[in-house]
């Protein structure tokens, strides 16, 4: 297993209701861009589904979580094998930043930034409002990035749900009450 949750990986509180989480992938900034916009290469690490790159457009996501590693873990009670989020895209600019609305959670932007042969892909959760999604969406975008990474750099990461558990748990004591 590929130990990725060193401590500058956590995300942050940048205001009450609004995470920031950070990452450097290789490059090239189009690889990352594709695996954030493509809908084959997102499956891999977050969610399924097409996207029209255009600002207003609308999208599904599908996720199915216990294919993203081998072994996908213990799935929590409650969470089903598939899930399913409708969104749209309310800014682009390829390939530096993409943002999309979020079900009821508000919005999410992924900016990225060439760093010589690396990429810094910071990603913005706004409007999560109550301290039990904060959680859930914390350890959720931690190790999906976390899945990221692994495949980007051709490596392999644990158990998805088991680092989502112990995430959770690590942010519930990072993040204030």
């Amino acid at each position: 297993m590929t130990d990725l949750a060193t401590p500058d990986t956590y995300g942050t509180l940048i205001e009450p209701t609004t995470l920031k989480i950070q990452r450097v992938l290789p490059g090239p900034i189009e690889r990352v861009w594709a695996y954030l916009t493509e809908g084959d290469l997102r499956r891999q690490w977050l969610a399924s589904g097409d996207m029209e790159m255009k600002v207003g457009s609308t999208f599904e996501f599908v996720w199915r979580n216990d294919e993203l590693t081998n072994p996908p873990g213990q799935r929590p009670p409650g969470f089903s094998d598939e899930h399913r989020m409708e969104g749209s895209i309310t800014e682009i600019d390829p390939p530096r930043k993409l943002g999309i609305t979020w079900g009821g959670t508000g919005g999410v932007t992924f900016e990225l930034e060439r760093k010589g042969d690396h990429v810094l892909l910071t990603l913005i959760h706004s409007r999560v409002l109550d301290r039990t999604m904060r959680l859930n969406v914390s350890a959720g975008w931690h190790m999906h990035l976390d899945v990221l990474a692994a495949r980007m750099e051709g490596t392999q990461t644990g158990p998805f749900w088991d680092g989502w558990l112990r995430l959770k748990e690590e942010y519930d004591g990072r993040l204030p009450a």
